[in-house]
């Protein structure tokens, strides 16, 4: 398993890698945060919030939940990891270009995945 240091340190690379102007305007940056978080959908506690983009009158920012790392991904090699993480961190960046240009079609797309696992888990708990 990884430290929260060790997903710091991969995530500071990855950010490193990507494009300067997709974090235009994100003002609190990117953060790493330890603790796991359960989708408030999650049926069985089993659907996990790896990273969320957050607007507030604050400012906007990203935040990675390590703890949901660890559990999801505790056991798979570095590059596995890694590639998690990058795409978890493109996702929210997208989130936030998105809203930026006044789009919602990311939205659309995590609420439609949504629907998809809780009919899924309504077949499964059909079948029990």
């Amino acid at each position: 398993m990884f430290t929260i240091d060790e997903t710091n340190e991969m995530l500071d690379e990855i950010v490193d890698t990507l494009p300067e102007p997709l974090f235009r305007e994100l003002s609190g940056g990117v953060i790493i945060l330890p603790q796991l978080k359960i989708h408030p959908k999650a049926v069985d506690n089993d659907l996990y919030i790896m990273g969320e983009y957050s607007r507030s009158s604050i400012g906007t920012l990203i935040k990675i939940y390590y703890g949901s790392f660890a559990r999801v991904y505790g056991n798979v090699s570095r590059e596995v990891y890694y590639e998690q993480l990058r795409r978890v961190l493109v996702h929210e960046l997208r989130h936030h270009n998105e809203t930026l240009a006044g789009y919602r079609d990311l939205i659309l797309y995590d609420e439609n995945q949504i629907a998809e696992y809780l009919k899924r888990k309504i077949r499964e708990h059909k079948q029990q």
